[in-house]
């Protein structure tokens, strides 16, 4: 039992943030361009990490002429990143240790992802705790990041403020939707840089962070 329920909550993007998953979107995209004898190069990759998988899916088809669907390239690739994700889930440093310290302590937790719901699930379910109170993913939503949509709602469905939640983001797209909903956005840049400004909140990584120095963060 605990004598006061904290007063935050903590919402966790998941590729590049809480797995390291984006090699495996890239090498996923690179396949079906070559299937279909087009070209999706890195920089192409890079250039859609944190965006929404709708968005990503089209500028995927017209760059490599793709005679798919969006809806269908999503679905593709989505079942072709879940069979690399049964095999391996490749976490991020301190994420599993920070979710555990936080749970442990009663702090309500949300994954917010622009994948679908069911490989967030699969996520989420590969953890041997309960890691997360509510998952918010991109089929959940109407709007994709960089909208602030995926986290008020997040916020909302957890009973927070969203200035009562910190927010963990390792890309732009998905940074600037954290801080649009008014959280204390975090980022922890990966794969693509985040570039600084002011009010802007960067860390190197999650290793080492704890609830004791999360809560002081939130007023």
């Amino acid at each position: 039992m605990f004598a006061r329920s904290p007063k935050f909550a903590v919402l966790f993007d998941m590729d590049g943030t809480l797995i390291d998953s984006e090699p495996y979107w890239m090498e996923s995209e690179q396949a079906l361009a070559a299937k279909h004898n087009g070209s999706w190069t890195e920089k192409d990759g890079l250039d859609v990490v944190g965006m929404s998988l709708d968005k990503s899916s089209e500028l995927l088809r017209d760059r490599a002429n793709i005679p798919m669907e969006p809806t269908e390239i999503v679905d593709h690739l989505t079942e072709e990143v879940q069979k690399k994700l049964s095999l391996v889930i490749p976490w991020r440093p301190g994420a599993r240790e920070l979710l555990k310290d936080l749970k442990s302590h009663g702090v309500k937790t949300a994954l917010v992802t622009m994948s679908m719901h069911r490989m967030a699930k699969q996520v989420a379910d590969a953890i041997d705790f309960e890691a997360f109170d509510v998952i918010v993913a991109g089929d959940d939503v109407r709007n994709g990041k960089p909208h602030p949509e995926a986290y008020l709602k997040a916020a909302e469905l957890l009973g927070f403020p969203p200035e009562k939640c910190i927010a963990f983001e390792d890309s732009i797209s998905g940074l600037s939707s954290a801080e649009a909903a008014g959280t204390y956005a975090i980022g922890i840049p990966h794969i693509v840089p985040i570039p600084e400004k002011p009010g802007r909140n960067l860390i190197p990584s999650l290793v080492g962070l704890n609830y004791k120095q999360l809560r002081k963060l939130i007023k």
